[in-house]
């Protein structure tokens, strides 16, 4: 049992399958993520980007390849692949971890790596000005209905203390809306 406490492998069952005492590479990281208590997520997700690096590789064990294979298979994710920069972010996290943690090999830099593009950020909310131009387009029920839902945003920044009131006020009034356009009413 002390295999556990101390973070070894575990012991190698002597069968005539097995050939060697070192465990496969794959089960040296999942005891390596274990012992540091890494989540059973980030487990699967490291083991899936080491296994599709070594594949890029044509089976080619990582210990015999350098920065320069590292940077070929991230600019093949997102060239070729067009991956996001947080997906190439963390196929790049867990070769690191494979070299550093698993093999004990340092990395260099990494030349010629292309990286993929943040998605550029559009703003969430729309300015005053904004939301007066696309009230001005809306015409009838939807116009009123949108006049409320402003009128009940700007009421709740103001008064928090009626916003139990308000609120249902105003889903009130949002049903009334859909029975008459229904026509229940």
């Amino acid at each position: 049992m002390s295999y556990y406490l101390e973070c070894k492998s575990p012991p190698s069952i002597s069968n005539s399958t097995q050939t060697s005492d070192k465990p496969r590479l794959l089960d040296q990281v999942r005891n390596v993520i274990r012992c540091k208590h890494y989540s059973i997520r980030t487990e699967h997700s490291y083991l899936d980007w080491i296994k599709r690096y070594i594949l890029f590789h044509n089976k080619k064990h990582p210990q015999d390849m350098d920065e320069e294979h590292i940077s070929a298979f991230l600019s093949h994710l997102a060239v070729m692949k067009k991956v996001a920069s947080s997906t190439q972010n963390q196929a790049l996290c867990a070769i690191v971890f494979l070299y550093r943690d698993v093999l004990k090999k340092d990395l260099g830099e990494f030349q010629n790596l292309i990286r993929a593009k943040k998605p550029e950020k559009l703003p969430v909310v729309f300015t005053q000005e904004e939301t007066k131009q696309v009230l001005l387009q809306l015409n009838g029920v939807h116009w009123l209905m949108g006049q409320l839902k402003r009128e009940y945003k700007m009421i709740i920044k103001c008064c928090r203390s009626g916003f139990y009131f308000m609120k249902k006020q105003f889903s009130a009034s949002l049903r009334l809306r859909a029975k008459i356009a229904v026509g229940f009413v």
